[in-house]
């Protein structure tokens, strides 16, 4: 049975009550739905470098493990990185020492990006991941990820979003301002409530669902939560 669409609540009660009633952590979380985002890029075609557009939370932290995993693969990887490498805490911040040890391409574009910069890294990528904004956003979308986005929209890059388009409302599907226009979207566990609004489906693009390791028992509660 296909779960119902999640909506912004449902979202963040999933980690919480995944450790809180099954003991599964975070980290292992993050782990696994990287990992599928990863695989699922590479199914789709990668045939040159892959840069990772990555903001400050568990979006972000997300969008560290495609890179591992996609540099463990041979894939050329770079990560920009919009804000200061300080500011990221938690499950993110773990995985971003993990790409500093292994010196993953990584640069700092921090809350003022060059746009001109930004253009050329993505200019020479043929996929750009998404991973700056997740299903958590209300209010409309700031710097340093108005400039992002607009400089993604404005490439010729194939576009994967991370759970959701960055800028993307999860209730509503509708942008909160900028928002990223994806090819296809990888979410995790089940369709978010605003991808079945109308007009969502040109910011989605195609969407995946991944499984990211939730027991059973936790997804059938959702389904009837929503």
């Amino acid at each position: 049975m296909q779960a119902a669409s999640l909506n912004r609540e449902s979202v963040r009660d999933i980690d919480r009550r995944a450790a809180v009633e099954f003991g599964i952590q975070g980290l292992v979380l993050m782990e696994n739905a990287g990992r599928g985002a990863a695989d699922l890029l590479r199914s789709l075609g990668v045939h040159g470098p892959v840069l990772i557009c990555a903001g400050k939370g568990n979006n972000a932290g997300d969008g560290f493990v495609i890179a591992r995993h996609l540099e463990s693969a041979g894939v050329f990887v770079r990560v920009l990185l919009f804000c200061e490498s300080h500011d990221l805490v938690g499950d993110a911040a773990v995985n971003f020492q993990i790409l500093k040890a292994a010196e993953t391409p990584l640069i700092v574009v921090g809350m003022q990006p060059d746009t001109a910069r930004v253009a050329d890294e993505l200019s020479q990528a043929d996929w750009v991941v998404d991973a700056l904004l997740g299903t958590g956003l209300q209010g409309t979308v700031r710097e340093p990820y108005v400039t992002a986005i607009s400089v993604i929209n404005q490439s010729k890059c194939k576009v994967l979003a991370v759970d959701i388009p960055s800028g993307m409302d999860c209730d509503t599907g509708m942008p909160l301002g900028a928002c990223v226009v994806a090819n296809h979207t990888a979410t995790f566990v089940a369709r978010k409530l605003g991808f079945d609004q109308l007009g969502a489906h040109h910011l989605t693009g195609d969407v995946h669902v991944l499984p990211i390791g939730v027991p059973r028992r936790l997804l059938d509660s959702l389904m009837r939560s929503n």
